[in-house]
């Protein structure tokens, strides 16, 4: 991922190397998931921000865990005492329904 000399990468490389549109940066921004810098009217992400990033899209990728639950989590309240293990239990109910579903294909696959 390309970044200046101050160590700060440009919103288009940011979005280019974990595949999301910028409209999906803006709106995390927006909803104050992520704090790039501002530098001539362009957004600037920092290492920690990139981290950021990178942890935003992986909840999302799942699907499980939404806008709020991340803000939660990556903030400082006394929400993420309570969403945290609620996500985990989340976590694990899906796993176990997922092994449910592996096992059943794998036994359809062995059949003949």
């Amino acid at each position: 991922m390309g970044s200046g000399n101050d160590g700060l990468t440009p919103i288009r490389d940011v979005a280019d190397h974990f595949g999301l549109p910028l409209s999906t940066l803006h709106y995390w921004e927006r909803r104050e998931l992520v704090a790039p810098t501002r530098r001539a009217g362009q957004r600037w992400y920092d290492t920690e921000q990139l981290y950021r990033v990178a942890l935003i899209k992986q909840w999302r990728t799942t699907g499980l865990i939404g806008v709020e639950h991340i803000a939660e989590m990556l903030g400082d309240g006394p929400g993420r005492r309570e969403a945290v293990p609620e996500l985990i239990a989340e976590c694990e109910r899906r796993r176990a329904e997922l092994d449910e579903a592996l096992d059943y294909l794998n036994r359809l696959h062995a059949c003949r």
